[in-house]
């Protein structure tokens, strides 16, 4: 832990609110999703074989950082290995990795270097499991504390390679502690380990320990301490060209503002294909949910749960001062809201910057002056601002 604490190691993060997850591997060979090798019961030497095939001649890190940036986003977590056992980095431990195999290319440290140069934050994600090693499959019937030890050893390796051979790495994001026993995998140990190699490293909750935040995922779950909810944009993780099923920018753009109203992280996961190309759909997708944050970003960044919202036409956040209503249903020309026991003395719709005449009549408030139609197709804003620190009403009745 760094000298200044806890609180100060997750400031950034809490600013940040937006990231980007990436998954990518051999997996995006076949293009059938992560887990194919033990959903296909794929033989450990026939899916080895993808790992002589892998070598993305247009991998470009910087590409998919400018993406992340372009997108509003301000850190990123790549799957350093999965579930598969194929690591991204060199690799002492294992012989399955980029620099051993067809690539010759440690691509963590591409990665890493191209987010450093950009100042972004830099997260790797890392699977505990390895379904390499026999009888460690979920349903094997002699899975014990003897047959995981070999992987435990390895992941207890790994990491340490992770945290000493990249520089400063912001987040270690684990996955899949299958079993879950925190005791077989020695989670204590190695999060002291990790937190001796980086003072100040933010660690998720997946090693069996609360650690510093909770990841719940593909749904919005509000935590009373530091939480990021993880989600896809289709509904798989890597890359499956045949999976149509994208969520549109006003849902993800949704999702994000109801990960801010409610104190957490949105961490929106991106796959490219085999050659490191993110698909055409996901690209679109974060250009547009980038112009919507370029006008209101500061509804996002840095928010925290308010003292009060208006709960018949959407969500809301506090930012300092402020507070931001984030319209999931336009009102038309007026807008009405109540609770609020803080004089409004401003009101503006960022999508125009509009200002808005207020009428309030002790905690109930009308906007006035609004468009007949939603400026944004999206998500729309109303900044407010208030005659000292805004906070809610007591209830007019019991």
């Amino acid at each position: 832990m760094s000298a200044s604490g806890k609180g100060d190691r997750l400031d950034w993060w809490r600013q940040a609110r937006f990231g980007m997850f990436i998954h990518w591997g051999v997996y995006a060979i076949p293009g059938r999703g992560e887990w194919i090798m033990y959903q296909e019961h794929i033989p450990v030497e026939e899916y080895a074989a993808l790992a002589d095939q892998f070598n993305p001649q247009a991998f470009d890190p910087s590409a998919w950082v400018a993406a992340a940036q372009n997108a509003g986003m301000k850190y990123m977590v790549l799957t350093a290995r999965h579930h598969d056992g194929y690591c991204l980095f060199d690799s002492k431990v294992s012989d399955f990795t980029s620099v051993k195999k067809a690539a010759k290319r440690d691509f963590v440290a591409e990665f890493v270097e191209a987010c450093r140069a950009a100042d972004m934050r830099v997260g790797l994600y890392y699977s505990l499991i390895d379904w390499r090693f026999p009888g460690v499959l979920p349903r094997s019937l002699n899975r014990d504390a003897a047959t995981c030890r070999p992987m435990v050893e390895q992941a207890h390796a790994q990491v340490r390679e992770l945290l000493t051979q990249y520089g400063t790495i912001d987040i270690l994001w684990y996955d899949m502690l299958d079993p879950h026993d925190p005791v077989l995998w020695r989670s204590r140990e190695l999060n002291a380990m990790a937190r001796e190699l980086q003072p100040d490293i933010l660690i998720n909750n997946r090693a069996g320990l609360p650690e510093d935040f909770g990841t719940p995922e593909n749904q919005v779950v509000a935590e009373d301490r530091a939480w990021e909810a993880c989600y896809t944009m289709n509904r798989s993780w890597a890359y499956c060209p045949t999976d149509r099923n994208y969520k549109p920018a006003r849902e993800l753009i949704r999702l994000l503002a109801s990960c801010a109203s409610g104190g957490g992280n949105l961490l929106l996961n991106i796959s490219p294909d085999a050659e490191g190309h993110i698909p055409l759909e996901q690209d679109l997708t974060l250009k547009e949910i980038g112009r919507w944050l370029r006008a209101h970003g500061k509804a996002i960044y840095g928010a925290v749960k308010p003292p009060f919202e208006a709960p018949g036409l959407g969500m809301a956040s506090r930012v300092g001062d402020r507070i931001y209503l984030l319209l999931q249903r336009w009102p038309g020309t007026t807008l009405p809201f109540a609770w609020c026991g803080s004089t409004v003395t401003a009101a503006r719709l960022l999508a125009t910057g509009q200002d808005l005449r207020i009428e309030q009549r002790g905690d109930r408030v009308w906007l006035h002056g609004l468009p007949a139609d939603a400026p944004d197709l999206n998500l729309n804003v109303v900044e407010l601002e208030f005659d000292g620190e805004p906070r809610a009403s007591e209830p007019p009745y019991q």
